[in-house]
């Protein structure tokens, strides 16, 4: 009887493992370094294939982020954005007045007609003084001492203000300049400052300042008396190459 498919499954299997049990050992041995030389190879290839995988991912991010940076960072000659400017607006102001005045044995329309116009200030508070904008003594008029604008006007004084200025709070900084008649014969300058002090940083620094503004244009009082009355001004106090020692920034 022939034997049935499993039986000649079973004798194959045999028949191969006695093959290779009665091969010969070189040809076994040879067989065996073929095998492993077969696995080696193939880690081999699939270790090759995982770092190449590897490798082009990493380019891939390198390649992402120098787009990203190139992206974010700006144009050759571009100017980073300006910072915000400061405020003129100033939340708490502290509006104080110094009021000065000065006796003249002069009439008031020669007073101002000596000392009374709008660029006179060059002479009584001895700084350079010109007409940079509209005519002498007509409202605004603007001449070079801090920019200053005639904003009032009567017939025997003037009223000024300083312009708001960029990236620093405006003070309201106002100067009034009057000839007040007494009698027929004598008169009185009166000049008049008004400004917020909030800006200054406790109250020692609030009085300095006043003290400071006091003193200069008190000077310029007792300067205006001597023009008026027909003098002539002594010589001017050395500067020593800069501003005249104690004077404000602001007339």
């Amino acid at each position: 009887m022939w034997p049935n498919v499993h039986e000649f499954i079973q004798v194959n299997a045999v028949v191969h493992q006695l093959s290779i049990e009665l091969m010969p050992w070189p040809a076994c041995a040879k067989m065996c370094v073929s095998d492993n030389a077969a696995r080696r190879n193939h880690l081999e290839e699939s270790m090759r294939n995982h770092f190449i995988k590897i490798a082009a991912a990493c380019a891939r991010a390198v390649v992402s982020l120098a787009h990203a940076a190139g992206a974010q960072a700006p144009a050759p000659g571009a100017q980073a954005a300006p910072a915000a400017p400061v405020s003129n607006v100033v939340a708490n102001p502290t509006y104080i007045s110094i009021p000065l005045e000065i006796t003249v044995n002069r009439p008031a329309a020669e007073v101002w007609k000596r000392v009374g116009k709008y660029c006179d200030i060059g002479e009584w508070l001895r700084i350079p003084c010109t007409i940079t904008s509209g005519k002498d003594g007509e409202f605004g008029a603007v001449r070079s001492v801090a920019g200053e604008i005639l904003v009032g006007k009567t017939e025997l004084s003037y009223t000024y203000t300083q312009p708001v200025r960029a990236g620093r709070p405006y003070n309201l900084y106002h100067g009034t300049l009057e000839a007040r008649p007494v009698t027929a014969t004598t008169s009185k300058l009166v000049y008049t400052l008004v400004f917020d002090n909030s800006m200054l940083p406790d109250d020692a620094a609030r009085e300095r300042d006043r003290a400071q503004r006091t003193a200069q244009f008190t000077q310029a009082l007792e300067n205006m008396k001597i023009l008026a009355e027909g003098g002539t001004l002594p010589p001017a106090p050395p500067r020593g190459g800069g501003a005249q020692p104690g004077a404000p920034r602001d007339r």
